[in-house]
């Protein structure tokens, strides 16, 4: 009963939390609040008319709902490259950061739920996957591997920041031989979601574009880049607008994780090119498509190369110490680097798969409106599920948030 106590005045104290603050914190949340509404009014022509009113067709069924969804398994795996250092090898340089890393893994994998039923149509569709109800197919679709993985992976990134922060929320300290298990857990855990989301598309050998033995260990190096640099981005607007001052150790720190990362991501893409187009076959020609255009089709050729050009200097940047130790260029080349692989892993990755069809006929694919705002909308919603989870935890961390007896 004291627990449940304990519980309702967390929820009524974290209400209070988020449902007050700073003139442009109330700016933030306002602006978020009308992109989702303009999201949810997307959704609703799209469930009235159909997914005919995107921009995906029978020969494109993947399109900017599906690469939004690869890109962000990407974000929430990230998280792990706080987990292990915190948890794991009792880095203290991380601590600060570890809850929000957890916090971003949480909305992101959010997102990555609303993208998938989104791309579905409509959540009507959903009892389908439901064991015993629907078709689950387990274990053999791989599908059904990537639910597994992703709520599973959510459950873990809810429940360990939930019970530490409950515990100081109480002025106890948390004990490690409770948390410790699932830290460990988590990180082989955020590894697998990103692996099985890669089999995924390996797996499908009428996909050659896809049918890469690079795919998985690529996915993961990108994740590693592209996550750490939206953690360092989130964490100087943290500092810089909350009490919650983060050390500049503990960004540095991050900042080496990320040009690591970048720099593998960078030679695994030198050698997928050489794959691609020093011996080139058939199965080339959705490489050629994305890179140098096919029979007068380019669509996808200014997202590409000016992915790989933000890309490169993204690294080249980070790459230098004294670069990567000045805070302005730090932050822009994360910028960079996080747009350049967002880019990549999206219509990148996705598009070219399909392209050219299996009789040879190419369709080009460009989202719609619609989709465009359904995008936005749940970008939006990620951003306020953190804002919200950061707030909170902010407050909890820095002792101004305690259960009143």
């Amino acid at each position: 009963m004291r627990r449940l106590k304990v519980f309702k005045s967390l929820v009524r104290d974290s209400f209070d939390t988020i449902t007050s603050g700073s003139r442009k914190y109330n700016l933030w949340m306002g602006f978020l609040t009308f992109v989702m509404l303009v999201g949810m009014y997307c959704y609703s022509v799209q469930l009235e008319h159909g997914l005919s009113v995107t921009g995906m067709s029978d020969r494109v069924s993947w399109g900017l709902y599906i690469s939004n969804f690869t890109f962000l398994v990407g974000v929430a795996a990230a998280a792990v490259m706080l987990v292990m250092p915190t948890y794991v090898l009792k880095d203290i340089d991380f601590k600060q950061a570890v809850l929000i890393g957890e916090g971003l893994a949480v909305a992101a994998l959010i997102m990555c739920l609303a993208f998938v039923v989104a791309d579905m149509g409509g959540p009507s569709v959903l009892w389908h996957m439901i064991p015993g109800i629907g078709v689950f197919n387990f274990p053999n679709s791989m599908l059904t591997w990537d639910v597994i993985v992703l709520n599973g992976y959510l459950f873990l990134n809810i429940s360990i920041p939930f019970y530490i922060l409950f515990r100081r929320y109480q002025g106890k300290v948390p004990n490690p031989k409770i948390y410790v298990p699932g830290a460990v857990l988590s990180v082989l855990w955020a590894v697998a979601i990103h692996l099985v989301t890669a089999f995924l598309y390996q797996g499908l050998q009428a996909r050659p574009f896809w049918n890469n033995a690079l795919l998985g260990p690529r996915f993961l190096a990108s994740a590693f880049a592209a996550g750490p640099a939206l953690i360092i981005l989130v964490l100087a607007i943290i500092r810089t607008y909350t009490e919650f001052k983060i050390k500049t150790k503990t960004i540095n720190k991050i900042a080496m994780i990320v040009a690591v990362a970048a720099q593998i991501n960078i030679i695994m893409l030198i050698s997928e090119l050489f794959k691609e187009f020093y011996a080139p076959t058939h199965h080339s020609e959705s490489a050629y498509y994305l890179f140098f255009g096919l029979d007068g089709k380019s669509a996808l050729l200014p997202w590409i190369w000016t992915a790989i050009s933000m890309n490169v200097i993204a690294t080249l940047i980070l790459t230098f110490k004294k670069l990567r130790e000045n805070m302005r260029v730090l932050f822009f080349a994360c910028i960079l680097l996080f747009v350049a692989i967002w880019i990549e892993k999206g219509f990148g990755l996705i598009v070219p798969g399909f392209i050219p069809g299996p009789y040879g006929k190419i369709v080009e694919y460009l989202p719609t409106k619609i989709e465009v705002g359904v995008t936005i909308g749940i970008w939006a919603m990620g951003a306020f599920i953190f804002t919200i989870l950061a707030k909170t935890a902010i407050r909890i961390e820095s002792g101004r948030l305690r259960y009143k007896k």
